[in-house]
């Protein structure tokens, strides 16, 4: 019987072996490299590479708090940003309903801080339309000029609150309406509106926060992000917690602006706050992106499902940029910063063990003559202590 049992034993190893060296052959046979089979097919067009996005542990930060602390990388989008998400899905509800067609000279127009406005230019190129971009005149130098290089058409504007009719996003809405009425004008003008448009957290809601569950593979403990918009924590938020209503959703918000004070005390800002009678069109804060001082329709589709926020000021951004640029390699922007200090904050308060992501937005190559500019004349050997 052991002789029996040998014998079959050698047998089977054999034909494994005899199958992986055909296979092997096989891949040989066809100029593949093994190591090599692992990547993606070839994708059409540079609107197939939105989303999908890698996520990656934070390595110090996770070390230095004893959570597992890990990073969205929506940066790794074609344009830069998780705006290409909402520009692409606008784009391709409006081409469904008509009011955009490829290569009729159609043009979107929007009123944006700068990453949105990137997104569209780029996917604008790619699928046949024109591009006019309303920003503040304040936007770094290195959105402007990549706006203006993608062939935007970019005009500039003074920052102003909501209620200014020539407030950034008012601006983009009255051109494209003058387009429209212009019965001389063959074009199309379509009105993004990423702000108040119902596609941009639902966007979220159906790629970004799946993607999140599938790479964590559904242990995950607490979701954090900023709001400029509200459509990434309303519809990552909201899909996360249908997963597993355990899982905390967590605002970060920079100085200045009052949605973490409606979150954590239901009150949106207090009378120096309140809209209109600020000087900034968002809030006083070198921090883009992120932070308002008014409810939007995306923000309040995911307002129930965040449990609390927590404030971060400039000071502690600039910080943590540096330190995770000096210990980690990861040159990023204000916006993952502000992520990345609340993420140290809540880490703290939970204890260690839990699993905790954030959204690294962009790059700090789109901030390097405002944020970094500051952020660069830090030491480099700032300490976690340091920060929070």
């Amino acid at each position: 019987m052991t002789t029996t049992s040998s014998i079959l034993k050698l047998a089977a190893a054999v034909a494994s072996s005899v199958y992986v060296l055909a296979q092997v052959a096989k891949i040989v046979r066809q100029g593949q490299n093994p190591r090599l089979t692992k990547l993606p097919p070839t994708s059409r067009g540079v609107e197939s590479l939105v989303g999908n996005t890698p996520l990656i542990e934070i390595k110090s930060l996770s070390k230095l708090t004893g959570c597992r602390i890990y990073a969205k990388l929506e940066l790794c989008n074609p344009a830069g940003s998780a705006k290409d998400r909402v520009a692409l899905a606008i784009i391709r509800e409006n081409e469904k309903s008509g009011k955009l067609t490829p290569h009729h000279g159609d043009i979107i127009f929007e009123g944006t801080s700068g990453s949105t406005g990137i997104s569209f230019a780029l996917l604008s190129n790619a699928l046949g339309y024109h591009t006019h971009i309303c920003l503040p005149d304040d936007t770094s130098d290195e959105k402007i000029k990549l706006l203006a290089s993608l062939g935007a058409i970019i005009e500039p504007v003074k920052p102003a609150s909501i209620v200014d009719p020539e407030q950034y996003v008012n601006a983009a809405r009255a051109r494209a309406s003058a387009i429209n009425d212009d019965q001389s004008d063959p074009r199309n003008a379509v009105f993004a509106d990423q702000f108040e448009n119902d596609f941009n957290w639902r966007v979220h809601y159906n790629t970004t926060g799946p993607e999140i569950w599938t790479q964590m593979q559904g242990r995950i403990d607490c979701f954090i992000t900023g709001s400029g918009t509200g459509g990434t924590i309303a519809g990552v938020g909201r899909y996360l917690k249908e997963q597993d209503a355990s899982v905390r959703v967590i605002l970060a918000d920079p100085q200045g602006s009052g949605l973490a004070n409606r979150v954590n005390h239901g009150v949106m800002y207090d009378t120096v706050e309140k809209e209109g009678t600020r000087r900034r069109h968002q809030v006083d804060t070198l921090v883009e992106g992120i932070g308002l001082n008014r409810l939007t329709w995306n923000f309040q589709q995911g307002e129930k499902y965040i449990d609390s926020a927590v404030r971060v000021s400039d000071d502690q951004a600039l910080k943590m940029a540096r330190f995770l640029c000096e210990n980690d390699g990861l040159f990023w922007g204000s916006s993952a910063a502000i992520n990345c200090v609340a993420a140290v904050q809540t880490a703290l308060t939970l204890g260690p063990g839990h699993q905790i992501v954030v959204v690294a937005c962009d790059s700090g190559a789109r901030h390097l003559s405002k944020f970094w500019a500051h952020a660069a004349r830090l030491p480099a050997d700032i300490s976690l202590q340091d920060i929070v």
